[in-house]
């Protein structure tokens, strides 16, 4: 089986970091079936770029077009459309030529990948997957969208041969939407879990990883609620990992608070040094108003670390009462309760039966045979 993956979001030269949750489960489903990925966007250059890369035993094929700046911007809009075109029938035709034609293509994200999809369908009978754990769905950054994009979003999704979501939650919202009837669920690949479980952290010791966008993320919740704890705990501190057009609010909230002795800002890591501190961490904190699926309470789990998070969405898919506490969003003294709580019960939070609860259905071994099991489900009803 030959599988297409086709996402709009991709680690490359735009971005190294962007969409690498992708990639990962790009190179999870490569453990099963044979899998290229078509990488098509828009770069700072003066002329096109045709690359291949071959690495972890995935295929890709990036395309990078010049992006267009002049003139008004309906017409930037029509030029650039047209290089994307161009450059996705060049590198179609470069994936057929050494690769082969795909048995099926995995679109990755609305629109432009599902509509391509969707032409190859009817041009080729190739039959396609979407797959979708975009957040607009739920903050109503889709219903804002133009109505023509709203159209072509439900034709091709109810066109689709399957969809499949990142959490029962994202799923759910789309149904009701009336975008999609039916869907699958196949997690993220939460990374960590090739690791030895480190040893528990010293009770108090918190990490928040977040880009620092406080309407989403909500960190200047996490710091009043540590704010609320330090008479009842000397040595409560913060880890924060990210950054982002808040950070300096954020920083002088940390100074009316009287917490700068107390929170780290480390600014963006890469996930090997966000794991390394996490292992040093006695618990995460999780505490946006809105997840698709949240890596990063993954990634604590997966660390053998409690997670504290809100019920935004993707980890009620995670937390149990064995592994950690939801909850409620904006709601700082339950998430003070729950902080104190956490250090209190330190002991009750075995580090094997918390990497356990995800390790289950969100390693890369998992996720490659979920995927292969839709492709399969998909190919016998096409």
């Amino acid at each position: 089986m030959h599988v297409l993956f086709l996402p709009k979001w991709f680690p490359g030269r735009n971005d190294p970091q962007l969409g690498d949750f992708l990639r990962k489960q790009a190179i999870a489903t490569a453990a099963e079936v044979k899998v290229s990925v078509l990488f098509v966007t828009a770069l700072d250059a003066t002329a096109p770029i045709m690359e291949v890369r071959d690495s972890e035993g995935l295929w890709e094929l990036h395309g990078y077009y010049p992006r267009y700046q002049g003139g008004p911007a309906p017409w930037r809009s029509w030029i650039n459309l047209w290089r994307y075109l161009r450059t996705v029938r060049q590198g179609w035709n470069q994936l057929v030529q050494q690769r082969g034609r795909p048995d099926l293509v995995h679109a990755h994200i609305l629109l432009r990948p599902a509509v391509l999809a969707w032409w190859w369908r009817w041009r080729w009978g190739i039959p396609y997957v979407v797959s979708e754990q975009s957040s607009g769905f739920m903050t109503g950054a889709f219903d804002r969208r133009g109505r023509l994009y709203r159209t072509v979003s439900r034709f091709v999704l109810r066109q689709a041969n399957s969809v499949s979501t990142v959490s029962a939650h994202l799923g759910a919202r789309m149904k009701a939407l009336g975008l999609i009837n039916a869907h699958s669920v196949v997690p993220n690949v939460v990374p960590g879990l090739d690791r030895p479980l480190p040893a528990p952290g010293v009770p108090g010791h918190f990490l928040m990883v977040a880009d620092l966008v406080d309407e989403i993320k909500n960190v200047s919740g996490v710091l009043w609620a540590l704010a609320q704890i330090i008479d009842h705990v000397p040595g409560a501190r913060l880890d924060l990992i990210g950054d982002g057009p808040d950070r300096a609010l954020l920083e002088r909230l940390c100074d009316e608070l009287k917490l700068r002795d107390r929170v780290t800002f480390h600014g963006r890591l890469p996930n090997r040094a966000v794991l390394d501190h996490m292992a040093g961490c006695a618990a995460v904190i999780v505490n946006s108003r809105v997840e698709t699926f949240s890596v990063v309470t993954g990634e604590g789990l997966a660390m053998g670390k409690p997670v504290i998070a809100t019920r935004c969405g993707g980890p009620e898919a995670f937390i149990t009462p064995e592994n950690g506490i939801l909850v409620p969003v904006d709601d700082r003294s339950s998430l003070s309760a729950a902080m104190l709580h956490v250090i209190t019960h330190a002991g009750t939070y075995a580090p094997e039966r918390v990497r356990a609860s995800v390790q289950a259905r969100s390693s890369a071994a998992a996720v490659g045979i979920a995927f292969r099991t839709l492709y399969e489900r998909t190919l016998h009803d096409a």
